[in-house]
């Protein structure tokens, strides 16, 4: 396989055309990026599927989420230190080619690309499900058909209409998320009307703040580290901004901490508000608290908001999959004639190949809904630590190099570099170990492995082919 390049080596993946002028124009701002950052994470995961956690982690949950977030921090600055110093479209795909060779950046495009448009596919009809239950009369396949055609239209036309959709998006759920914390803790101290002080009792009764032990907090890690994917979407992006370095740095610095604090944040409030026992997996405990202090409609107003969060994840994925197979085109490790420009400097080639593999998905999953589908959501059920494997990996690696080839480019530092590089790799390993010991998750690790082999002998096929 190929050699790695280093940082000094003549960028033919950083997002010029041949004739030298970049063909994907800065149409972000930096307020469209910061909000990307917030928002691109928040998701369903947090306001339905962090029910799950909390019934097997107890008011433990909160200690769940400390640890994946913290992860989650890690493996972003980690990329922010990478992508301030070296912006791409392709982002950590274009930085495991530089540090490994073209195999890896092949690998990790590939699997990033697969694992958007799947989860894409799944987003679409969650939110079709929810507006067939506003209007039954419109069958789901309907929505699905309309969300889909809309925000393929919307990729179609300019950047900017992504950065001012997605900001919209994103203000929406960072605006539910701060009202639900103030709300929360009003009740907690009992100041909202019909409310009583909680104090710390929901905290410590029902078997204490780990009421299935250290045991329990592990598993709901498992529950929510996924939650956390959809951050490396901000720098990808920040490559269509004006100033890509400094954009990706304060994108990556805001957002990290204010993600934490809202997922750990509610956790808390949660907990506190509710005996971790009232929560069921599969309902929102959102929804829970709301009813409990009296909110007016909670159910239809969570709804609202996971709908929008859908929406947004579906424009998100969309926009970063079309970005990530045009870097790929433009390697050479994807169709050339994926790299047609369109008007406003938009890839509508690659738009249009990354969903129309979401129109096939989702047309698997209206037809064979247990089957074909589940067996494609385990396929890219572990992908995501694949992924931040590889961005962790490779900034080992690019870090040495930039600090003796061009040490001004470093104006974003991986904190306690490399100890806290290597202590996410141990985490990331230890994550996969738990899912192969856990029923459940053990189909996503074997079948992602697949995948992640498949994509891997055909890079290794390319490169002999290249070498012949």
């Amino acid at each position: 396989m190929h050699d790695a390049k280093t940082v000094t080596a003549p960028d033919r993946e950083t997002g010029t055309g041949g004739d030298g002028k970049k063909p994907l124009s800065p149409g972000l701002k930096q307020r469209h990026l910061t909000m990307l950052g917030l928002g691109g994470v928040i998701g369903a995961g947090l306001f339905v599927g962090s029910g799950a956690g909390i019934a097997v982690a107890g008011p433990g949950i909160v200690l769940s989420y400390l640890i994946a977030g913290g992860l989650a921090m890690l493996v972003m600055r980690m990329l922010g230190e990478m992508s301030a110093a070296m912006p791409a479209s392709g982002s950590f795909s274009v930085h495991a080619e530089r540090a490994f060779g073209r195999w890896a950046g092949f690998t990790v495009g590939w699997l990033y690309w697969f694992m958007l448009v799947v989860v894409l596919a799944v987003e679409a009809t969650g939110a079709a499900q929810i507006a067939n239950g506003w209007l039954p009369a419109v069958p789901q396949w309907a929505w699905v058909l309309l969300f889909m055609t809309v925000f393929t239209a919307a990729n179609l036309t300019a950047v900017k209409s992504f950065g001012e959709s997605e900001f919209w998006f994103a203000a929406l759920k960072v605006g539910a998320i701060v009202l639900f914390l103030v709300l929360g803790v009003l009740a907690a101290l009992g100041l909202l009307p019909e409310t009583e002080a909680v104090g710390l009792s929901n905290l410590t009764g029902q078997g204490g703040f780990l009421p299935n032990g250290w045991s329990g907090v592990v598993s709901g890690v498992l529950a929510v580290v996924f939650a956390f994917g959809g951050l490396e979407v901000v720098t990808i992006a920040a490559a269509e901004s004006d100033d890509p370095a400094r954009a990706v740095g304060r994108a990556v610095r805001s957002a990290v901490w204010r993600i934490l604090f809202f997922y750990v944040g509610s956790m808390l409030v949660i907990v506190t508000v509710l005996p971790w026992t009232a929560m069921k997996p599969g309902s929102s405990p959102y929804v829970a608290v709301l009813d409990h202090i009296g909110v007016p409609a909670a159910g239809q107003i969570m709804n609202i908001v996971v709908f929008v969060a859908l929406l947004s994840a579906l424009n998100a994925n969309l926009y970063g999959s079309s970005r990530m197979v045009f870097s790929l085109a433009e390697r050479g490790e994807a169709p050339r004639a994926l790299l047609k420009v369109g008007r406003g400097s938009v890839p509508r080639r690659a738009v249009l190949a990354s969903v129309a593999f979401g129109f096939a998905s989702v047309l698997l999953n209206l037809k064979w809904p247990d089957s074909v589908f589940l067996y494609m959501l385990n396929a890219v059920g572990a992908v995501l630590l694949v992924v931040w494997g590889l961005i962790a990996a490779s900034q080992l690696r690019l870090r040495r190099e930039i600090e003796r080839t061009a040490p001004e480019r470093l104006t974003l530092r991986m904190w306690g570099f490399p100890w806290l590089t290597w202590t996410a790799l141990a985490g990331m390993a230890a994550v996969l170990l738990l899912m192969l010991t856990d029923d459940a998750a053990r189909p996503q690790v074997l079948w992602s492995g697949a995948a992640t082999g498949a994509v891997l002998l055909v890079a290794w096929i390319r490169a002999l082919r290249v070498r012949a």
